[in-house]
């Protein structure tokens, strides 16, 4: 064979190999192909829309809510975030042992979970576990918008209620961006203790701001307040006093003032001073009420009327103000109207008291 036979016979060898590697190629792709195209996609799990649940939520429609989350429960138990949903709608119901239930399994499912983790330590606490929800309400100190509430004030109460003073008054101090030892986060605390009945410790707490600094504004009203609720009149007095030497344009420190001097029947003390809260403040109807007491102590009931007319245009609702307008009326010998101020404030107490 020459070499140009060769040389051709090489070359169509060559042309050969070469469709037999294309042709097989396509061959052996075919199969993952067809494979590919009859295997089902698999697709990204939808994300569920709880939309109209919470929407319900919002319309206080909240057994509806429950009851549309409850149906998904039964066809996709599953599905993400579906406890969080129901703990918080439960959390809302007030039903806190069952919210308890549901986010204790959201907080497992998603322990970054933030907003789980809060309504759990919220729920504990409302539910009358404040040690359970303490560790949790550390981790969780911020505020997210469901709670309906400012967890870290809520850490706060839990701390005086497992009685760690010292811890609430830190909470305390990290809520209004003040020193944890520092006067004002003793005034803090000492507020906080008070309105949770703590008056022993609510007193050292007070006194001992009072000590670290003798003109922070407000420290003397709150122990005057602190005297006076435990009718310790002599001493609230001094205390009012003292406030209004450091704060004199405090309205509500000459109103603690007057019911003080009243008490002890010191009306004219106590129509002076209450003259000054209203000049100061004439949006509140505390002053007013008292001055109709006082004016109906005197004897000075038309007086006493106008005053107590004043408070009742202010705020209608209130039973107390026209209770004291029935007295002032059945004084005058104005029977009917007193009867009628007497049935109208009977009928508001009542719906008070029937509210939850």
């Amino acid at each position: 064979m020459n070499a140009r036979m060769l040389h051709f016979s090489f070359a169509r060898c060559s042309w050969i190999v070469g469709c037999v590697w294309v042709l097989t190629n396509i061959t052996l792709a075919q199969p993952t192909s067809s494979l590919q195209a009859a295997a089902p996609q698999v697709q990204a799990s939808p994300v569920p829309d709880f939309t109209k649940a919470r929407l319900l939520v919002q319309q206080g429609k909240i057994d509806e809510a429950i009851s549309q989350l409850q149906a998904l429960q039964m066809d996709a138990p599953e599905t993400k975030g579906l406890d969080l949903e129901l703990g918080t709608a439960y959390y809302k119901k007030s039903d806190f042992p069952k919210a308890i239930e549901y986010l204790k399994k959201a907080s497992a499912e998603d322990p970054r979970n933030g907003e789980a983790m809060q309504l759990l330590g919220l729920s504990d606490y409302l539910g009358g576990h404040p040690a359970d929800a303490i560790p949790l309400l550390e981790k969780v100190q911020g505020w997210y918008p469901r709670a309906n509430v400012d967890a870290a004030y809520i850490l706060g109460i839990c701390y005086i209620q497992t009685k760690n003073y010292p811890q609430a008054r830190a909470a305390f101090a990290r809520m209004f961006d003040v020193g944890p030892d520092s006067a004002a986060s003793y005034m803090f605390t000492a507020r906080m203790l008070l309105r949770q009945e703590f008056d022993p410790i609510a007193e050292e707490y007070a006194q001992k701001a009072a000590a670290l600094n003798p003109k922070l504004p407000l420290v003397h009203f709150l122990l005057g307040e602190l005297y006076l609720y435990k009718s310790r009149v002599p001493e609230a007095i001094a205390e009012f006093q003292k406030e209004l030497s450091i704060n004199p344009g405090h309205a509500a420190t000459y109103y603690k003032l007057a019911d003080a001097y009243s008490r002890i029947q010191k009306f004219e003390d106590a129509e002076r001073v209450l003259q000054r809260s209203i000049w100061l403040d004439a949006t509140s109807t505390g002053p007013f009420i008292l001055m109709g007491k006082i004016f109906e102590k005197k004897g000075e009931f038309e007086l006493a009327v106008r005053s107590l007319q004043r408070a009742a245009s202010m705020d209608p609702n209130n039973p107390t103000t026209h209770h004291l307008l029935g007295q002032a009326y059945r004084d005058m010998g104005k029977k009917e109207e007193a009867e009628s101020e007497f049935k109208l404030a009977e009928q508001l107490q009542t719906q008070q008291d029937s509210r939850p």
